[in-house]
């Protein structure tokens, strides 16, 4: 068996560079024992650690690393050549230190699983020293009793079963720093868990915002679906019930992601539901309103883009207002195309605001789409766009389903497209 290899720089340590200092921590220390399999269980049965890696190197050798709990460092266990230095130094005192929260408990609980100590833990201070020098420069040193101790703590050493030492010790200042460091650490987990719990409720809250039913209608079927990118976001679909056989459909994309999204999503809904009576009449002066409320009570910065449609089951007819979003996609029973475009700018931006209503007719066999870009602009793994392209493909072949089933479809597509989000 070759000499053992040792690490470069790369293997040793982890470089993290911050704005303004850089951190290095110690990624490896090389411990060479005689069996790997042996000391593997000593180390994790005995010292309860955790198995950090085990690999075959391209040479054929095997490392295996152990990691404390903590997991800041590894221990890389290593069977060199009985040929080699470093055969020689198994059963030597390392100069690896490990630093116990509580040595005399980590010392019983180890002598109880058989670990070997050189000696009891012990308790050690030093404390601060003067010295002076007199005029033949001889130095004198002087023991200040009184002084607070530079650092106080226990220590001891340990074994391995290769006879390789250990110091196990713990500092009073490094208690004091793992005590806050644990403070610190549960601080942050019952932060994220607050977090998490509350992200899960503005999720349910959220999905109460949606449409929860469905007015019935004799000419037109129809559903909406909304997936979020994340747990919540600004991305909005509405029916409303307008009265006199006639469905108000809104489909929004608001500025922003996540919490902030989500929180200008439900003000827009608030404002288009608070405002719908007037809609029948003046659809004009409903967006209108809905623009001024969204103006007033969200960011300079903040807006929508909103296709908001009025049907008449009636006359099966559509009247709509395209605030810049994407084009609806209207796919007629004899397979042509007509895009839905827009007919006024974004909502929010502007004080002065008016918009212009279109209107087609919708008749049997027609198809018509209303998306956000959250469906286009949908990448897969070589970075592409799903697009508008693939979206006409998709309702084309699925145009016979249900309303449901069609939505159904498309969103398996898109998912298949992109797995990842």
């Amino acid at each position: 068996m070759a000499s053992s290899p040792t690490f470069d720089l790369a293997d040793q340590s982890t470089l993290l560079v911050k704005r303004d200092n850089s951190y290095l921590g110690v990624y490896a220390v090389n411990v060479y024992v005689r069996d790997q399999d042996r000391s593997l269980r000593f180390y994790v049965e005995q010292l309860g650690f955790n198995l950090a890696f085990d690999v075959r190197l391209q040479s054929g050798q095997r490392w295996v690393g152990v990691a404390p709990p903590d997991g800041t460092a590894v221990l890389t266990l290593i069977a060199p050549d009985p040929d080699s230095d470093e055969y020689k130094l198994i059963g030597q005192p390392t100069q690896v230190a490990f630093v116990a929260e509580d040595v005399v408990a980590t010392y019983s609980q180890w002598r109880r699983r058989g670990v070997r100590f050189r000696h009891v833990p012990r308790l050690r201070r030093v404390k601060y020293q003067q010295q002076s020098r007199d005029e033949a420069g001889n130095t004198s040193s002087l023991l200040l009793g009184k002084q607070t101790p530079v650092w106080g703590g226990v220590f001891t050493r340990f074994e391995d079963i290769d006879r390789n030492s250990f110091a196990l010790v713990s500092f009073d200042e490094m208690t004091q720093a793992v005590d806050e460091q644990r403070r610190a650490a549960a601080q942050k987990l019952e932060s994220e868990r607050r977090a998490a719990y509350e992200l899960e409720i503005a999720k349910q809250v959220q999905a109460r915002l949606f449409p929860q039913t469905f007015p019935s209608l004799r000419s037109l079927d129809y559903a909406g679906v909304c997936i979020q990118a994340r747990q919540v976001g600004g991305d909005y679909y509405d029916f409303l019930n307008l009265g006199q056989e006639r469905l108000g459909l809104a489909l929004g994309d608001i500025s922003g992601k996540g919490i902030a999204g989500a929180l200008l999503m439900a003000n827009l809904q608030a404002n288009l539901r608070s405002q719908c009576a007037i809609a029948l009449d003046e659809p004009q002066q409903l967006l209108r309103s809905v623009n001024d409320l969204f103006y007033d009570n969200t960011a300079e910065n903040a807006y929508a883009t909103l296709f908001f449609a009025e049907y008449d089951d009636q006359a099966q007819r559509l009247r709509y207002a395209n605030c810049g979003h994407p084009s609806a996609l209207l796919l007629r029973g004899n397979n042509t195309l007509e895009r839905l475009e827009s007919t006024c700018t974004v909502l929010g931006l502007f004080k002065e605001w008016n918009c212009a209503i279109s209107e087609c007719q919708l008749l049997s066999g027609d198809t018509i789409a209303l998306y956000t870009d959250g469906i286009t602009e949908s990448f897969n793994s070589a970075g592409e766009e799903f697009g508008e392209s693939r979206l006409i493909e998709a309702l084309q072949r699925h145009r016979e389903l249900s309303s449901r089933d069609l939505l159904a479809a498309l969103v398996d597509e898109v998912r298949q497209f992109n797995p990842n989000e």
